[in-house]
Protein backbone atom coordinates (compact mmCIF):
# COMPACT_ATOMS: atom_id res chain seq x y z
CA UNK A 1 0.00 0.00 0.00
CA UNK A 2 1.43 3.41 -0.88
CA UNK A 3 1.90 5.61 2.13
CA UNK A 4 1.82 2.74 4.64
CA UNK A 5 -1.01 1.58 6.89
CA UNK A 6 -2.15 -1.57 8.63
CA UNK A 7 -5.38 -3.50 8.96
CA UNK A 8 -7.24 -2.55 12.16
CA UNK A 9 -8.38 -6.16 12.68
CA UNK A 10 -5.35 -8.38 12.03
CA UNK A 11 -2.55 -5.79 11.85
CA UNK A 12 -1.43 -6.91 8.40
CA UNK A 13 0.22 -4.37 6.15
CA UNK A 14 -0.80 -6.18 2.97
CA UNK A 15 -3.56 -3.83 1.83
CA UNK A 16 -4.77 -3.76 -1.78
CA UNK A 17 -7.10 -1.52 -3.82
CA UNK A 18 -10.32 -3.28 -4.75
CA UNK A 19 -12.59 -1.52 -7.27
CA UNK A 20 -16.18 -2.11 -6.16
CA UNK A 21 -18.51 -0.82 -8.91
CA UNK A 22 -17.34 2.78 -9.43
CA UNK A 23 -15.85 3.17 -5.92
CA UNK A 24 -12.31 2.15 -5.04
CA UNK A 25 -11.88 0.51 -1.62
CA UNK A 26 -8.83 -0.47 0.41
CA UNK A 27 -9.12 -4.11 1.52
CA UNK A 28 -6.87 -6.28 3.66
CA UNK A 29 -5.71 -9.25 1.57
CA UNK A 30 -5.24 -11.45 4.66
CA UNK A 31 -8.58 -11.13 6.49
CA UNK A 32 -10.73 -9.31 3.89
CA UNK A 33 -11.54 -6.33 6.11
CA UNK A 34 -12.49 -3.13 4.31
CA UNK A 35 -10.06 -0.61 5.67
CA UNK A 36 -11.31 2.49 3.84
CA UNK A 37 -14.59 3.08 2.09
CA UNK A 38 -15.02 4.69 -1.28
CA UNK A 39 -14.14 8.35 -1.60
CA UNK A 40 -16.23 11.01 -3.27
CA UNK A 41 -15.57 14.58 -4.35
CA UNK A 42 -18.28 17.09 -3.57
CA UNK A 43 -17.25 20.19 -5.52
CA UNK A 44 -15.04 21.14 -8.43
CA UNK A 45 -12.64 22.81 -6.02
CA UNK A 46 -12.22 19.54 -4.15
CA UNK A 47 -11.51 17.76 -7.42
CA UNK A 48 -9.05 20.44 -8.47
CA UNK A 49 -7.17 20.22 -5.18
CA UNK A 50 -7.41 16.42 -5.11
CA UNK A 51 -9.34 16.50 -1.84
CA UNK A 52 -11.11 13.26 -1.22
CA UNK A 53 -14.29 13.27 0.88
CA UNK A 54 -15.60 10.02 2.32
CA UNK A 55 -19.20 9.00 1.70
CA UNK A 56 -20.09 9.34 5.37
CA UNK A 57 -19.02 12.97 5.27
CA UNK A 58 -20.83 13.70 2.01
CA UNK A 59 -24.42 14.88 1.76
CA UNK A 60 -25.67 11.59 0.37
CA UNK A 61 -25.97 9.91 3.76
CA UNK A 62 -27.85 12.84 5.26
CA UNK A 63 -30.62 12.77 2.64
CA UNK A 64 -32.98 10.42 4.40
CA UNK A 65 -36.18 9.41 2.61
CA UNK A 66 -39.02 8.35 4.86
CA UNK A 67 -40.73 5.02 4.40
CA UNK A 68 -43.99 6.74 3.53
CA UNK A 69 -42.33 8.77 0.77
CA UNK A 70 -40.56 5.70 -0.60
CA UNK A 71 -43.87 3.87 -0.75
CA UNK A 72 -45.50 6.82 -2.51
CA UNK A 73 -42.73 7.00 -5.10
CA UNK A 74 -43.13 3.30 -5.81
CA UNK A 75 -46.89 3.79 -6.21
CA UNK A 76 -46.31 6.62 -8.70
CA UNK A 77 -44.05 4.41 -10.82
CA UNK A 78 -46.44 1.47 -10.59
CA UNK A 79 -49.41 3.59 -11.66
CA UNK A 80 -47.48 4.96 -14.65
CA UNK A 81 -46.60 1.43 -15.72
CA UNK A 82 -50.19 0.23 -15.34
CA UNK A 83 -51.32 3.10 -17.59
CA UNK A 84 -48.41 2.33 -19.98
CA UNK A 85 -47.17 5.91 -19.90
CA UNK A 86 -43.83 6.92 -21.43
CA UNK A 87 -40.77 7.01 -19.19
CA UNK A 88 -40.62 10.80 -19.39
CA UNK A 89 -44.10 10.96 -17.85
CA UNK A 90 -42.95 8.74 -15.00
CA UNK A 91 -39.95 10.97 -14.24
CA UNK A 92 -42.13 14.10 -14.26
CA UNK A 93 -44.74 12.54 -11.97
CA UNK A 94 -42.04 11.40 -9.53
CA UNK A 95 -40.56 14.91 -9.48
CA UNK A 96 -43.97 16.42 -8.72
CA UNK A 97 -44.51 13.94 -5.89
CA UNK A 98 -41.14 14.81 -4.37
CA UNK A 99 -41.87 18.55 -4.61
CA UNK A 100 -45.28 18.14 -3.01
CA UNK A 101 -43.85 15.97 -0.22
CA UNK A 102 -41.51 18.76 0.84
CA UNK A 103 -44.48 20.74 2.20
CA UNK A 104 -45.29 20.08 5.83
CA UNK A 105 -49.03 19.96 5.18
CA UNK A 106 -48.59 17.03 2.78
CA UNK A 107 -46.16 15.15 5.04
CA UNK A 108 -48.58 15.41 7.97
CA UNK A 109 -51.63 14.37 5.90
CA UNK A 110 -53.46 11.09 6.34
CA UNK A 111 -52.58 8.00 4.34
CA UNK A 112 -55.74 8.34 2.22
CA UNK A 113 -54.66 11.78 1.05
CA UNK A 114 -51.12 10.60 0.32
CA UNK A 115 -52.56 7.79 -1.78
CA UNK A 116 -54.67 10.32 -3.68
CA UNK A 117 -51.56 12.47 -4.13
CA UNK A 118 -50.05 9.67 -6.23
CA UNK A 119 -52.92 9.88 -8.71
CA UNK A 120 -52.89 13.68 -8.72
CA UNK A 121 -49.23 13.81 -9.78
CA UNK A 122 -49.86 11.31 -12.58
CA UNK A 123 -52.99 13.17 -13.75
CA UNK A 124 -51.20 16.53 -13.78
CA UNK A 125 -48.40 15.03 -15.86
CA UNK A 126 -50.86 13.54 -18.37
CA UNK A 127 -52.78 16.82 -18.68
CA UNK A 128 -49.58 18.78 -19.32
CA UNK A 129 -48.57 16.35 -22.07
CA UNK A 130 -52.10 16.34 -23.56
CA UNK A 131 -52.52 12.65 -22.72
CA UNK A 132 -56.24 11.73 -22.61
CA UNK A 133 -56.83 10.56 -19.05
CA UNK A 134 -59.79 11.39 -16.84
CA UNK A 135 -60.03 11.90 -13.13
CA UNK A 136 -62.62 9.14 -12.90
CA UNK A 137 -60.19 6.60 -14.37
CA UNK A 138 -57.57 7.42 -11.75
CA UNK A 139 -60.13 7.21 -8.95
CA UNK A 140 -61.24 3.80 -10.21
CA UNK A 141 -57.68 2.46 -10.25
CA UNK A 142 -56.88 3.82 -6.79
CA UNK A 143 -60.33 3.14 -5.25
CA UNK A 144 -60.26 6.80 -4.20
CA UNK A 145 -63.11 9.13 -3.35
CA UNK A 146 -63.80 11.58 -6.18
CA UNK A 147 -64.43 14.56 -3.87
CA UNK A 148 -61.18 14.01 -1.98
CA UNK A 149 -59.31 13.52 -5.24
CA UNK A 150 -60.62 16.73 -6.82
CA UNK A 151 -59.86 18.74 -3.66
CA UNK A 152 -56.32 17.37 -3.42
CA UNK A 153 -55.79 17.95 -7.15
CA UNK A 154 -56.67 21.65 -6.87
CA UNK A 155 -54.53 21.98 -3.75
CA UNK A 156 -51.44 20.50 -5.45
CA UNK A 157 -51.88 22.63 -8.57
CA UNK A 158 -52.05 25.76 -6.41
CA UNK A 159 -49.31 24.63 -4.04
CA UNK A 160 -46.78 23.92 -6.79
CA UNK A 161 -47.91 26.81 -9.00
CA UNK A 162 -48.47 24.56 -12.04
CA UNK A 163 -50.12 25.46 -15.32
CA UNK A 164 -52.42 22.56 -16.18
CA UNK A 165 -54.39 22.76 -19.47
CA UNK A 166 -57.94 21.47 -19.68
CA UNK A 167 -58.75 18.04 -21.04
CA UNK A 168 -58.96 17.76 -24.85
CA UNK A 169 -62.32 16.18 -25.66
CA UNK A 170 -61.28 15.17 -29.18
CA UNK A 171 -58.40 13.03 -27.94
CA UNK A 172 -60.55 11.59 -25.19
CA UNK A 173 -63.22 10.56 -27.71
CA UNK A 174 -60.63 8.70 -29.78
CA UNK A 175 -59.11 6.96 -26.77
CA UNK A 176 -62.41 6.01 -25.15
CA UNK A 177 -64.21 4.84 -28.30
CA UNK A 178 -61.22 2.85 -29.53
CA UNK A 179 -61.80 0.42 -26.68
CA UNK A 180 -65.28 -0.53 -27.98
CA UNK A 181 -65.74 -4.11 -29.16
CA UNK A 182 -67.98 -3.04 -32.06
CA UNK A 183 -65.45 -2.79 -34.86
CA UNK A 184 -65.11 -6.47 -35.72
CA UNK A 185 -67.54 -9.37 -35.76
CA UNK A 186 -67.46 -11.76 -32.81
CA UNK A 187 -69.82 -14.31 -31.22
CA UNK A 188 -71.07 -11.61 -28.80
CA UNK A 189 -71.55 -8.92 -31.50
CA UNK A 190 -73.93 -9.69 -34.40
CA UNK A 191 -72.89 -8.63 -37.90
CA UNK A 192 -75.59 -5.93 -38.11
CA UNK A 193 -74.11 -4.20 -35.07
CA UNK A 194 -70.51 -4.09 -36.37
CA UNK A 195 -69.48 -0.60 -37.48
CA UNK A 196 -66.51 1.00 -39.20
CA UNK A 197 -64.23 2.57 -36.61
CA UNK A 198 -63.34 5.75 -38.50
CA UNK A 199 -66.95 6.54 -39.42
CA UNK A 200 -68.12 6.10 -35.84
CA UNK A 201 -65.26 8.16 -34.41
CA UNK A 202 -65.91 11.00 -36.86
CA UNK A 203 -69.63 11.21 -36.10
CA UNK A 204 -69.11 10.80 -32.35
CA UNK A 205 -66.61 13.67 -32.42
CA UNK A 206 -69.14 15.89 -34.22
CA UNK A 207 -71.86 15.07 -31.67
CA UNK A 208 -69.53 15.80 -28.77
CA UNK A 209 -68.64 19.17 -30.35
CA UNK A 210 -72.37 19.85 -30.69
CA UNK A 211 -72.87 19.02 -27.01
CA UNK A 212 -70.00 21.32 -26.11
CA UNK A 213 -71.50 24.19 -28.13
CA UNK A 214 -74.88 23.76 -26.40
CA UNK A 215 -73.57 23.74 -22.80
CA UNK A 216 -74.04 20.00 -22.24
CA UNK A 217 -70.39 19.39 -21.35
CA UNK A 218 -69.52 22.41 -19.22
CA UNK A 219 -68.98 21.48 -15.57
CA UNK A 220 -69.79 17.81 -16.16
CA UNK A 221 -67.93 14.56 -16.38
CA UNK A 222 -67.10 13.99 -20.07
CA UNK A 223 -67.52 10.20 -20.24
CA UNK A 224 -71.34 10.13 -19.92
CA UNK A 225 -71.60 12.73 -22.71
CA UNK A 226 -69.21 10.75 -24.92
CA UNK A 227 -71.12 7.53 -24.24
CA UNK A 228 -74.43 9.13 -25.26
CA UNK A 229 -72.84 10.69 -28.36
CA UNK A 230 -71.25 7.37 -29.38
CA UNK A 231 -74.60 5.61 -28.99
CA UNK A 232 -76.39 8.14 -31.23
CA UNK A 233 -73.57 8.03 -33.78
CA UNK A 234 -73.71 4.24 -33.87
CA UNK A 235 -77.51 4.24 -34.28
CA UNK A 236 -77.56 6.93 -36.99
CA UNK A 237 -75.12 5.06 -39.25
CA UNK A 238 -77.58 2.16 -39.66
CA UNK A 239 -80.87 3.30 -38.07
CA UNK A 240 -83.06 0.58 -39.58
CA UNK A 241 -81.35 -2.22 -37.68
CA UNK A 242 -80.26 -0.35 -34.54
CA UNK A 243 -83.12 1.90 -33.42
CA UNK A 244 -84.52 -0.91 -31.30
CA UNK A 245 -81.24 -1.29 -29.38
CA UNK A 246 -81.16 0.43 -26.00
CA UNK A 247 -78.29 2.35 -24.47
CA UNK A 248 -77.70 -0.35 -21.84
CA UNK A 249 -77.44 -3.06 -24.50
CA UNK A 250 -75.12 -0.88 -26.57
CA UNK A 251 -72.72 -0.56 -23.62
CA UNK A 252 -72.92 -4.31 -23.06
CA UNK A 253 -72.08 -4.99 -26.72
CA UNK A 254 -69.22 -2.48 -26.60
CA UNK A 255 -67.94 -4.07 -23.36
CA UNK A 256 -67.90 -0.78 -21.44
CA UNK A 257 -69.62 0.29 -18.25
CA UNK A 258 -72.74 2.42 -18.49
CA UNK A 259 -72.10 5.69 -16.61
CA UNK A 260 -74.96 6.68 -14.36
CA UNK A 261 -75.76 10.13 -15.93
CA UNK A 262 -75.47 8.84 -19.53
CA UNK A 263 -79.27 8.35 -20.03
CA UNK A 264 -79.86 11.96 -18.95
CA UNK A 265 -77.15 13.22 -21.31
CA UNK A 266 -78.79 11.18 -24.08
CA UNK A 267 -82.16 12.84 -23.53
CA UNK A 268 -80.55 16.29 -23.53
CA UNK A 269 -78.76 15.58 -26.80
CA UNK A 270 -81.98 14.35 -28.40
CA UNK A 271 -83.79 17.51 -27.25
CA UNK A 272 -81.12 19.67 -28.92
CA UNK A 273 -81.37 17.65 -32.14
CA UNK A 274 -85.15 18.09 -32.17
CA UNK A 275 -84.81 21.87 -31.79
CA UNK A 276 -82.37 21.88 -34.70
CA UNK A 277 -84.68 19.71 -36.83
CA UNK A 278 -87.44 22.30 -36.46
CA UNK A 279 -85.32 24.74 -38.50
CA UNK A 280 -85.02 22.48 -41.57
CA UNK A 281 -87.93 22.89 -43.98
CA UNK A 282 -87.91 19.30 -45.25
CA UNK A 283 -88.00 17.95 -41.68
CA UNK A 284 -90.78 20.19 -40.34
CA UNK A 285 -93.47 18.21 -42.17
CA UNK A 286 -92.30 14.87 -40.75
CA UNK A 287 -93.23 15.64 -37.11
CA UNK A 288 -90.13 13.99 -35.71
CA UNK A 289 -89.78 12.64 -32.20
CA UNK A 290 -86.78 11.62 -30.14
CA UNK A 291 -86.63 8.25 -31.88
CA UNK A 292 -87.11 9.21 -35.51
CA UNK A 293 -84.78 12.22 -35.35
CA UNK A 294 -81.85 9.78 -35.12
CA UNK A 295 -82.31 8.95 -38.83
CA UNK A 296 -81.50 12.55 -39.79
CA UNK A 297 -78.48 13.17 -37.54
CA UNK A 298 -76.19 13.29 -40.59
CA UNK A 299 -78.16 16.19 -42.14
CA UNK A 300 -78.36 18.03 -38.83
CA UNK A 301 -74.63 17.77 -38.20
CA UNK A 302 -73.86 18.93 -41.73
CA UNK A 303 -75.64 22.26 -41.07
CA UNK A 304 -75.22 22.37 -37.30
CA UNK A 305 -73.68 25.86 -37.03
CA UNK A 306 -76.53 27.49 -38.93
CA UNK A 307 -79.20 25.44 -37.17
CA UNK A 308 -77.86 26.23 -33.71
CA UNK A 309 -77.82 29.93 -34.50
CA UNK A 310 -81.42 29.83 -35.75
CA UNK A 311 -82.74 27.59 -32.98
CA UNK A 312 -81.03 29.16 -29.99
CA UNK A 313 -78.88 32.19 -30.69
CA UNK A 314 -81.23 34.47 -32.56
CA UNK A 315 -80.93 37.78 -30.75
CA UNK A 316 -83.50 40.55 -30.01
CA UNK A 317 -82.65 42.36 -33.28
CA UNK A 318 -83.84 39.41 -35.36
CA UNK A 319 -87.00 39.07 -33.27
CA UNK A 320 -87.78 42.80 -33.68
CA UNK A 321 -87.20 42.61 -37.44
CA UNK A 322 -89.55 39.66 -37.67
CA UNK A 323 -92.23 41.54 -35.71
CA UNK A 324 -91.93 44.55 -38.04
CA UNK A 325 -92.25 42.26 -41.01
CA UNK A 326 -95.44 40.74 -39.62
CA UNK A 327 -96.79 44.18 -38.69
CA UNK A 328 -96.17 45.49 -42.23
CA UNK A 329 -97.87 42.45 -43.69
CA UNK A 330 -100.91 43.05 -41.48
CA UNK A 331 -101.15 46.70 -42.57
CA UNK A 332 -100.92 45.65 -46.19
CA UNK A 333 -103.79 43.25 -45.72
CA UNK A 334 -105.86 46.04 -44.19
CA UNK A 335 -105.38 48.22 -47.30
CA UNK A 336 -106.64 45.48 -49.57
CA UNK A 337 -103.22 44.33 -50.72
CA UNK A 338 -102.58 40.65 -51.14
CA UNK A 339 -99.43 39.24 -49.55
CA UNK A 340 -97.98 36.00 -48.28
CA UNK A 341 -97.69 35.70 -44.55
CA UNK A 342 -94.58 33.95 -43.25
CA UNK A 343 -96.72 32.36 -40.55
CA UNK A 344 -100.41 32.28 -39.83
CA UNK A 345 -100.94 33.98 -36.48
CA UNK A 346 -104.31 34.67 -34.81
CA UNK A 347 -105.50 38.21 -34.23
CA UNK A 348 -103.42 40.01 -31.58
CA UNK A 349 -100.82 37.24 -31.26
CA UNK A 350 -97.10 37.99 -31.34
CA UNK A 351 -94.50 35.64 -32.81
CA UNK A 352 -92.80 33.40 -30.29
CA UNK A 353 -89.31 34.44 -29.29
CA UNK A 354 -86.56 31.86 -29.80
CA UNK A 355 -85.50 29.92 -26.74
CA UNK A 356 -82.33 31.04 -25.06
CA UNK A 357 -79.31 28.78 -25.15
CA UNK A 358 -78.61 28.30 -21.46
CA UNK A 359 -76.87 25.59 -19.44
CA UNK A 360 -79.19 22.82 -18.19
CA UNK A 361 -78.56 23.88 -14.60
CA UNK A 362 -80.24 27.23 -15.41
CA UNK A 363 -83.05 25.79 -17.52
CA UNK A 364 -83.94 23.29 -14.78
CA UNK A 365 -82.51 24.62 -11.54
CA UNK A 366 -82.54 22.25 -8.59
CA UNK A 367 -85.32 22.78 -6.10
CA UNK A 368 -84.19 24.35 -2.90
CA UNK A 369 -85.75 22.88 0.17
CA UNK A 370 -86.65 25.66 2.58
CA UNK A 371 -86.25 24.69 6.21
CA UNK A 372 -89.55 24.42 8.05
CA UNK A 373 -90.12 27.08 10.70
CA UNK A 374 -89.82 25.80 14.25
CA UNK A 375 -93.13 24.69 15.64
CA UNK A 376 -94.34 26.97 18.42
CA UNK A 377 -95.93 25.29 21.41
CA UNK A 378 -98.74 27.36 22.94
CA UNK A 379 -99.93 26.31 26.40
CA UNK A 380 -102.26 29.22 27.19
CA UNK A 381 -100.34 30.23 30.31
CA UNK A 382 -98.18 32.83 28.55
CA UNK A 383 -98.24 36.35 30.07
CA UNK A 384 -99.82 39.15 27.98
CA UNK A 385 -98.37 42.66 28.11
CA UNK A 386 -100.58 45.72 28.74
CA UNK A 387 -99.99 47.08 25.23
CA UNK A 388 -100.91 43.76 23.67
CA UNK A 389 -104.06 43.18 25.72
CA UNK A 390 -105.65 46.29 24.23
CA UNK A 391 -105.87 44.43 20.94
CA UNK A 392 -108.22 41.90 22.51
CA UNK A 393 -110.68 44.46 24.01
CA UNK A 394 -113.74 44.84 21.83
CA UNK A 395 -116.53 46.72 23.68
CA UNK A 396 -116.51 49.82 25.95
CA UNK A 397 -117.71 47.64 28.82
CA UNK A 398 -114.60 45.47 28.47
CA UNK A 399 -112.43 48.59 28.53
CA UNK A 400 -114.08 49.83 31.73
CA UNK A 401 -113.74 46.43 33.40
CA UNK A 402 -110.09 46.31 32.46
CA UNK A 403 -109.44 49.80 33.88
CA UNK A 404 -111.27 48.89 37.09
CA UNK A 405 -109.15 45.73 37.44
CA UNK A 406 -105.97 47.73 36.90
CA UNK A 407 -106.97 50.25 39.57
CA UNK A 408 -107.79 47.48 42.05
CA UNK A 409 -104.42 45.91 41.44
CA UNK A 410 -102.60 49.18 42.09
CA UNK A 411 -104.59 49.94 45.29
CA UNK A 412 -105.27 46.58 47.00
CA UNK A 413 -106.66 48.36 50.15
CA UNK A 414 -108.88 51.27 49.05
CA UNK A 415 -109.92 53.79 51.79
Amino acid sequence: MPGGGRCPDCGSADLVDDAHYSQSQLVCSDCGCVVTEGVLTTTFSDEGNLREVTYSRSTGENEQVSRSQQQGLRRVRDLCRVLQLPSTFEDTAVAYYQQAYQHSGIRAARMQKKEVLVGCCVLITCRQHNWPLTMGTICTLLYADLDMFSGTYMQIVKLLGLDVPSLCLTDLVKTYCSSFKLFQASPSVPAKYVEDKEKMLSRTRQLVELADETWLVTGRHPLPVITAAAFLAWQSLQPAARLTCSLARFCKLANVDLPYPAPSRLQELLAVLLRMAEQLAWLQVLKLDKRSVVKHIGDLLQHRHTLIRKAFREGPAEVEAREKELQGWGQGQGKGEVGNSPVDLPEGKRPASPALLLPPCMLKPPKRVCPAPPASTVTGDESISDSEIEQYLRTPQEVRDFQRAQAATRNPNPP
